[in-house]
């Protein structure tokens, strides 16, 4: 009898070997590769004859837009560009215990009370588990369909007997089908699964959700052509020290990708947080060195956060460069600016940086607002109180303008902040000529920013008479 034909597949990666190694020579992970009968991913194929082909249509043609629905959630709402669109698929990814399975029940709970038809299938918790989070969130009486499967082709048949409009699986790494050898969670179940649940969904025209386990560096674990293979991509981050959680989209196909939704974790559940810049800036200290409030952008919505920065005395040789928050790269690069350009120096000192509140800052024009807590620091002077800070820093030490510099000054206008530590020239996009709605103090270059606060350490005025307004 011949002995049947296999193959290795990287788990991490997907990537099939000829033969096991202990690495993968495609995404180098070590141990991940598990062996697989040839053919097991393989499906039968439908006869060809009597086949009518492809129907084309011309690209000028129309098709009606299916109307989205509305979760009543609005910072859910927000990132997915507006609602849940039929026929879709979304995967959800975020640490263990961060909150997916809260949002997603309470999201379905809208939907069911404002008369979907949902289903919410789990499986990793039973049918009781699950009934007594909804009686904690107050969702008892909402008309959701549970279940507890994980075996795929009693899922499919029961969703082709019900027709619900939403569906969540919770999670994908734990379905499994028959037609496969492979344990559930690896990347051919999870493949497979994921494929066969999103062609499920655009035949039938449902919304489908569905959680994803991540890897220890907070990406989704399986194999990345199920990223592909769905139509948004959300994750749900925070810190679960802190009492807030952040919703963002990195794929979506209905929708823009740079929108964020804030909530704020309760007993009760998650509570929408519609002014997250006065969520960030609870309890700040008016006059503490070393600490700068920076206008950020986040998508459309304006942010406010604080950038704490601690400049001490290096207890050994090495000195640490410590970041949370930011990245540690532009870091370095302010920090090199600051002694090429300005003259500070940093040398047997060591610098530990923190945006407050654990949210994480990806914009460029946070480069004024970090250089500026890190001197304040070194010269134990304070910012001006009620002041904001924000711009781009070259190499060559200039501070350069960034994009919608209006909406940025509306928003600490709106929270009572008094002046703004920014760029000489605003940048002329999207409206910016307007009337700024507070003053401006205009740094033109880096050193600017440091003779101004050197001034005040020296007696030479007070740090609000060193940035008045220009």
């Amino acid at each position: 009898m011949p002995k049947p034909q296999s193959h290795f597949v990287c788990q991490s990666c997907g990537t099939v070997h000829g033969k096991w190694a202990g690495r993968c020579d495609a995404c180098g992970q070590w141990n991940s590769l598990v062996e697989e009968a040839k053919g097991q991913n393989a499906r039968p194929t439908s006869k060809r004859s009597g086949s009518k082909g492809l129907d084309f249509v011309d690209l000028a043609s129309e098709s009606a837009d299916l109307p989205r629905l509305k979760t009543t959630i609005a910072e859910l709402d927000r990132v997915t560009g507006g609602g849940l669109v039929p026929g879709s698929a979304l995967l959800v990814g975020g640490d263990p215990g961060i909150g997916k399975s809260t949002l997603l029940l309470q999201a379905v709970g809208a939907l069911a009370n404002a008369g979907a038809k949902t289903a919410y299938i789990s499986g990793e918790e039973s049918t009781g588990q699950v009934r007594r989070r909804a009686r904690r969130l107050g969702l008892a009486d909402a008309n959701v369909q549970l279940a507890s499967e994980t075996s795929l082709g009693p899922i499919l048949d029961g969703l082709n007997a019900m027709k619900p409009d939403v569906v969540v699986i919770d999670s994908i790494q734990t379905m499994w089908s028959d037609q496969l050898g492979a344990a559930p969670g690896t990347v051919a179940q999870v493949r497979h699964c994921a494929q066969d649940l999103t062609r499920y969904a655009k035949r039938r025209g449902a919304t489908l959700i569905l959680v994803g386990h991540v890897t220890k560096d907070g990406q989704i674990a399986g194999p990345r052509v199920v990223e592909h293979m769905v139509d948004a991509v959300l994750y749900f981050e925070g810190d679960r020290q802190h009492q807030f959680r952040i919703l963002r989209a990195h794929k979506n196909r209905f929708g823009p990708t740079d929108e964020i939704g804030v909530f704020e974790m309760r007993e009760q559940g998650l509570a929408e947080v519609p002014n997250p810049s006065a969520l960030f800036l609870d309890g700040r200290g008016d006059h503490a060195p070393g600490a700068a409030v920076f206008a950020g952008l986040e998508g459309s919505r304006p942010m406010l956060t604080e950038i704490q920065a601690l400049v001490a005395p290096a207890a050994f040789g090495t000195p640490r460069r410590a970041c949370v928050g930011w990245d540690n790269a532009r870091l370095a690069m302010v920090l090199a600016v600051l002694e090429a350009r300005c003259g500070v120096s940093f040398a047997g000192k060591d610098v530990y940086l923190n945006v407050a509140g654990g949210l994480r800052i990806n914009e460029p024009g946070a480069d004024l607002a970090v250089a500026a807590a890190i001197v304040s620091s070194a010269f134990d002077i304070p910012l001006p109180p009620d002041s904001v800070v924000f711009g781009e820093i070259s190499l060559s030490g200039d501070v350069r303008p960034v994009g919608r510099s209006i909406a940025r000054l509306k928003e600490a206008d709106k929270l009572g902040f008094k002046r703004a530590i920014t760029a000489a020239q605003p940048k002329r996009t999207d409206g910016l000529t307007d009337i700024p709605p507070l003053p401006l103090t205009k740094i033109k270059t880096l050193r600017t920013l440091v003779d101004r606060l050197q001034a005040a350490q020296e007696g030479r005025g007070t740090p609000v008479e060193a940035f008045a307004a220009e």
